[in-house]
């Protein structure tokens, strides 16, 4: 069993940054693929971002590219999201989410993962 929380959300301007952070529970947090995924008022969870369990491999949905940065510190049970240039469309809740599956480049469908956040809010103004 994983528990997952996340924190570092909150209201920023259009062109700002967050860094968001999810601390698991367990000692077999390193052995999880995690992954961050969000979801906007009105529309479906979607995918952003994925991290082996090393933290070698990161994979990103097209709308994170040269904005976000997935990272991990094993030692901390810790993943992060740094997502920067924020625009109003990046509005939602973000959720962490782990997975006992291998690491894959390619899009995860959300049934990949097995233990999921409460989620943190960000809002961008414009």
């Amino acid at each position: 069993q994983v528990q997952l929380v996340e924190s570092g959300g909150g209201l920023v301007q259009a062109g700002g940054s967050l860094r968001l952070s999810c601390v698991a529970s367990g000692r077999t947090f390193r052995s999880y693929t995690m992954g961050w995924f969000r979801q906007a008022p009105g529309k479906e969870r979607e995918f952003v971002a994925a991290i082996s369990w090393s933290g070698a491999m990161t994979y990103y949905a097209d709308s994170a590219k040269g904005r976000f940065t997935i990272s991990r510190d094993n030692g901390k049970n810790t993943v992060y999201l740094q997502v920067n240039s924020l625009k109003p469309e990046d509005t939602a809740a973000y959720y962490c989410a782990a997975s006992a599956s291998g690491f894959k480049y390619k899009e995860p469908h959300e049934t990949e993962y097995d233990y999921w956040g409460q989620g943190t809010q960000v809002t961008v103004s414009s």
